[in-house]
């Protein structure tokens, strides 16, 4: 079996499971923010369900619109401050204690190596860098895991990812996230497993390994995953606060297809208007002023990504008519970065500097785009209209790409600073 048929298998409670067959699975945890989580709420209500299967594993974060931006987004959090409060919820985050729900997650412990976790958020791919199958769902799909602790699945074919050779000074996980979506296309993995590997992967960062996993949604895929390694077992070692088991695909297990990717031959990417798809290398991009850079969000605001855009901005000052904000991706990074300078680092830049929260990625706020304007974003889509005007437009890169654009007032690469 793959990796992450073994996971439906040991969460299924069965010896083995095929692509295709449908599992009823027990969760690990269950997810939900301030957009879906009142929708959630308000279904168990109708339901007549007052209680959750378990207080240790339904995790609430606010993190969309927060600091709340008007009104309805107040109320929004409020209800689900409140339905925490009321039930006595272990896992409540927001303010000082919060950040980005698919960063804090895993900083915080609360998903490991073989859990199986949903979460009413699209992202919630992220953790298959742990080793977990972890995978979005509707807000009524949530309710009902919320109030059962199950969910089904229909088990998904795996396509194997294998990366290799030397990669270029510039060259993240973005970068070789966006040449495989560029690759297979939007859905290319479409209700599909998306298993990294190879060597270039092995030596990555957890950071870029969560911001790999991040994007299988967008090329359609039900989950990304990485089999945990040393690499796993040492980000874990210190905030596991239950076991947990490590798989790995059998030599033997049998794939729909398999890509291999030269990461010699990458250059650092940017994913043009208004799909992951339309990706080109740095030195096709031409010429693109813009109006905005966004570094931070579930793909690109952990530390790591912080020092890379601080490398290219310091000592350098972003371009008169940019507009460049910085989020990190938790108030844990916020306060590492903070004692390591890069928060004065962006100051002394000319960026702004804000809060954790997903603000621009979406169009919630913190960022939004006007009619005609152009941003360079670490975000993770792209859409018509997904930062602001539907006449905007989004170009989605790493952070390295992002900072040397805020200097040049044009799409760049940090080669050229």
């Amino acid at each position: 079996m793959t990796i992450t048929e073994k996971l439906l298998a040991r969460a299924a409670g069965v010896e083995r499971v095929r692509p295709g067959e449908f599992v009823n699975c027990r969760l690990d945890l269950v997810l939900a923010n301030d957009i879906t989580a009142p929708i959630a709420i308000e279904t168990l209500a109708e339901i007549g369900v007052e209680a959750v299967f378990d207080l240790d594993r339904v995790v609430l974060v606010a993190d969309h619109y927060t600091p709340t931006k008007d009104i309805k987004a107040a109320q929004q959090v409020k209800i689900v401050r409140d339905f925490a409060r009321r039930l006595g919820l272990t896992h409540y985050y927001e303010a000082c204690d919060g950040g980005i729900e698919h960063i804090i997650l895993p900083e915080k412990g609360l998903v490991l190596p073989g859990d199986v976790v949903i979460g009413a958020d699209s992202h919630t791919c992220t953790y298959g860098a742990l080793g977990a199958f972890a995978s979005g769902v509707g807000s009524t799909d949530a309710a009902a895991a919320m109030a059962t602790g199950e969910c089904w699945f229909r088990v998904p074919e795996s396509l194997k990812f294998v990366y290799r050779g030397e990669p270029s000074r510039w060259l993240t996980g973005k970068d070789l996230i966006l040449h495989t979506i560029g690759r297979i296309g939007v859905d290319g993995a479409r209700y599909s497993a998306m298993e990294f590997t190879g060597p270039v992967i092995e030596a990555l960062p957890m950071s870029d390994r969560f911001t790999m996993c991040n994007m299988a949604i967008e090329a359609g895929g039900k989950n990304g995953v990485v089999a945990p390694d040393a690499t796993t077992e040492a980000w874990v070692s210190g905030r596991a606060t239950r076991p947990w088991t490590a798989f790995a695909s059998d030599p033997d297990a049998e794939y729909a297809e398999v890509y291999e990717f030269d990461c010699g031959e990458l250059e650092p990417a940017v994913a043009f208007p208004h799909l992951p798809e339309n990706v080109r290398p740095i030195s096709q991009v031409g010429d693109v002023p813009i109006d905005q850079v966004v570094i931070g969000a579930c793909t690109n605001g952990w530390l790591e990504d912080l020092r890379r855009a601080a490398e290219v901005l310091r000592g350098r000052r972003v371009s008169r008519w940019v507009r460049c904000i910085v989020l990190p991706g938790s108030y844990e990074i916020f306060l590492a970065a903070t004692r390591e300078g890069l928060i004065e680092a962006f100051l002394e830049a000319g960026c702004v500097v804000g809060p954790s929260t997903c603000g621009p990625c979406l169009g919630g706020h913190m960022g939004v785009l006007a009619d005609g304007e152009r941003a360079v974003a670490t975000t993770n889509r792209n859409f018509v209209g997904r930062m602001g005007h539907t006449g905007s437009e989004v170009y989605l890169a790493g952070p390295y790409v992002a900072a040397a654009s805020a200097v040049a007032g044009r799409i760049a690469g940090p080669d050229e600073l």
